[in-house]
């Protein structure tokens, strides 16, 4: 969303199944999606035009195609399967160390949404440097403390605040999900700036990206692929994206799981942390919603602040604690 904007769609998407067992949907996508980018092009190109104005055209869109092309594979490198890639398995586990996490231990939701916001906050690579982590505390996002986030360590030359990403540990029900909130999740994963839920089922993490009727629609992380190496050029795309989600019955979801929001700048979090108030207002039978978005910081509530760590000890006391309160969570996700 920061990098490449929601519009974007990788050229290749519809080319990563072989030609030879290619089904009929999908050639006729593909026909339909050129047909479509051509009716586009054609109308928004003037009727006649200069071949200075051509090249400019031209110019610009492979710019644009390079650009977007540079971000996308940027963006994978992050997530590749080396100790230097900032969001790899190697730095997740090794944030969970300082957890007292080891490889082959549970990891809920609530454990991860820790271990992502930490991950951002060491990552060293200067495009990170615009986008920030907030984890809402006991169900409570502080409207203070994430608009803090945004404006911390910004440049006085950029005049724009940092991006957040808002992570909310949850649970939907006891033992099992509660039906009752389908149709919240629903609204949740409708909302333009939810970017998903980490979640799944018993024994399983899942990704869900959407719903259809009463099924989710998720990505398997647990699906097997070649290792590609993603510090070489031109390294291969395809086994990085989703050919076929699935899609799983809402009430097989398991109760612990985290929603994830996107907030582009302070602006767009006052806008949503309103918009999403209304909706749980709207959605809570009963007197207290799934959580809440509260004007000032934690403290203000006589909560702990977190206090700043030393550079050997990543996590506070109060976020150790919280780490062994969610260790008995039913799924792992590492």
């Amino acid at each position: 969303l920061k990098f490449l904007s929601a519009a974007w769609i990788w050229p290749d998407a519809l080319d990563i199944e072989n030609s030879d067992s290619e089904s009929w949907t999908t050639h006729t996508v593909k026909k339909l999606t050129a047909s479509f980018e051509a009716s586009l092009t054609a109308e928004r190109e003037p009727k006649i035009l200069s071949n200075h104005h051509k090249g400019t055209l031209k110019r610009s869109c492979d710019d644009r195609e390079i650009r977007n092309e540079v971000y996308h594979r940027k963006i994978i490198s992050w997530f590749g399967d080396s100790p230097l890639a900032a969001f790899g398995l190697h730095q997740l586990i090794e944030y969970g160390k300082k957890s007292g996490k080891t490889a082959g231990d549970w990891y809920g939701p609530a454990v991860v949404a820790h271990i992502l916001r930490k991950a951002v906050e060491e990552a060293r690579d200067p495009e990170l440097q615009g986008i920030t982590v907030y984890v809402a505390q006991d169900c409570t996002v502080y409207s203070s403390d994430v608009i803090d986030r945004q404006c911390s360590f910004m440049d006085s030359e950029k005049a724009d605040t940092k991006a957040v990403i808002i992570l909310v540990p949850v649970r939907l029900g006891g033992e099992r999900t509660n039906m009752d909130y389908l149709e919240f999740v629903k609204g949740i994963l409708s909302l333009e700036y939810c970017v998903g839920i980490i979640g799944g089922k018993p024994k399983q993490s899942y990704y869900f990206a959407g719903f259809q009727d009463d099924s989710l629609i998720y990505m398997d992380p647990h699906y097997c692929q070649s290792f590609v190496d993603v510090s070489i050029k031109d390294f291969p795309l395809e086994s990085f994206h989703c050919p076929s989600p699935k899609k799983m019955s809402f009430k097989k979801m398991d109760p612990s799981c985290t929603i994830g929001f996107y907030c582009r700048n302070v602006q767009d979090f006052e806008k949503v942390s309103e918009e999403i108030t209304k909706m749980l207002k709207s959605s809570s039978k009963e007197k207290y919603p799934l959580f809440t978005f509260v004007k000032g910081h934690s403290r203000d509530y006589d909560f702990a602040s977190s206090p700043l760590h030393e550079e050997n000890d990543l996590f506070s006391e109060d976020e150790k604690k919280r780490f062994k309160r969610f260790s008995t969570e039913e799924f792992v996700l590492l």
